[in-house]
């Protein structure tokens, strides 16, 4: 795909950029980790970012759509270069957009840029989507309902304030967007109260069961956890059960996090107490009913006694628990669910001649996800496993130069998604963390 700038950098941008690539390769002694670190930051700055009046539209690579979790992602190596004003604010920006993006619809999980509505055309929006999906609009690319969708951007608001000390972004769109959000999970405790559906009619005819929901949407049954549930993966595949363990984690940190906002930032004490109320309520439910006898957590359960055992390479997963969740990564729940997922005891867990980690299901066969292997090497304490994977990571492009949604374990040039910007990240991250 030629390049295409639509961001161009500024001087002070690249001087930063280069800056950081530089103490990579100090650090490293790899000139070639500093050449991936800069030349892909500046493609996702360059390339993904679209400043507008309303804020900074992120489209996630090779689809024109923003996701709310991969634009917080995609964020996330920015924040330690923010003390740079004109990077500070494009994170703003970017916060801003997401929070717009969550006041339109909190159960949509990819949006359309304003200016381009590119999502469901007509013809396409009669054959694949019924009106069980509940609303469609220009705005709106899908409406897969997925917990992270919503605390991606609390994390990525969170951080900002966490690495700027400046609180401004958290103003009274976010006050009221976080009062949706907890109502939204409120509600979705019970799943049976909700009116959300999701059916995609070509493939429920098709019996593509991952690109839609069973019951003509509901989603497979459920029993009351105190965790609140979800339609579909991070991945965008449908859930087989419908609380996803890692989704709910990580809104139970997201709402700690949001309680403190509103402690500190907007003295708001009732919401306070209810955020904290319901990520208590999600913790104890996962404590209940998600615990394996290893002593880790599973994947996904229904608390009707169904399972899945297994991890998913995409964030939020059981692997990244201490990225996204702020567990502790010498937690004993952690390490007996790390020993488990990165062995051939996970499904989803691939061993090839070139490459071995973590897939999904979303990209049948042996495929390797690059996001997995960042994430597995941002959670270890160990530096040359860090450092192993880093290496993995840039001599298996398949001759690109960039990271891809996934690749075969025994070919590299065996790719999937040419451009994929939430992976390019993830590698910038990691070589950041060396």
């Amino acid at each position: 795909m030629p390049p295409h700038v639509v961001n161009p950098a500024s001087p002070q941008v690249r001087a930063r950029v280069a800056a950081e690539a530089e103490r990579i390769v100090d650090a490293t002694g790899e000139p070639r980790f500093g050449e991936h670190y800069g030349r892909l930051m500046l493609d996702t700055w360059q390339r993904t970012l679209q400043p507008g009046p309303d804020g900074v539209f992120v489209v996630t690579g090779d689809i024109p759509a923003m996701w709310l979790r991969d634009s917080s992602a995609q964020l996330r190596p920015w924040l330690a270069l923010a003390v740079c004003p004109q990077i500070d604010e494009m994170v703003r920006g970017v916060v801003r957009m997401q929070w717009r993006l969550i006041a339109h619809d909190p159960y949509a999980n990819a949006f359309n840029h304003p200016d381009h509505p590119a999502s469901w055309r007509r013809l396409r929006h009669l054959l694949d989507n019924h009106a069980w999906q509940t609303r469609l609009d220009p705005w709106i690319w899908e409406r897969k309902y997925e917990v992270d969708s919503l605390a991606f951007p609390m994390l990525l608001a969170d951080a900002l304030w966490k690495s700027t000390g400046d609180p401004s972004h958290l103003d009274g769109r976010v006050h009221r967007g976080l009062r949706r959000v907890q109502r939204v999970w409120r509600l979705e405790q019970d799943h049976q109260r909700s009116d959300y559906r999701f059916v995609r009619l070509g493939a429920a005819l098709l019996r593509h069961r991952r690109d839609t929901l069973a019951q003509w949407g509901r989603g497979n049954p459920v029993g009351y956890t105190g965790m609140t549930w979800q339609g579909f993966r991070p991945s965008d595949d449908a859930c087989r059960h419908g609380y996803h363990i890692p989704g709910n984690l990580m809104a139970a940190h997201a709402l700690r996090l949001g309680a403190r906002w509103c402690r500190e930032l907007w003295s708001d004490m009732p919401l306070a107490a209810d955020c904290e109320r319901l990520a208590a309520e999600i913790t104890a439910g996962v404590e209940h009913f998600a615990m394996l006898p290893d002593g880790g957590f599973a994947y996904e359960v229904d608390g009707l006694g169904g399972v899945v055992a297994g991890d998913d390479a995409n964030l939020p997963s059981l692997l990244g628990l201490p990225l996204v969740a702020g567990l502790d990564a010498s937690d004993p729940r952690y390490l007996a669910t790390r020993g488990r997922i990165l062995s051939s005891a996970n499904p989803w867990w691939h061993q090839g001649t070139q490459a071995s980690g973590i897939g999904s299901p979303h990209t049948p066969g042996r495929r390797i996800w690059p996001i997995g292997l960042a994430v597995q090497g941002l959670t270890s304490p160990d530096a040359d496993e860090r450092l192993r994977l880093a290496r993995l990571l840039v001599d298996t492009t398949g001759g690109t130069g960039r990271m891809h949604e996934s690749f075969h374990a025994d070919d590299p040039s065996d790719f999937t998604r040419a451009w994929f910007s939430w992976a390019d990240m993830t590698l910038c991250e990691l070589l950041a963390s060396l």
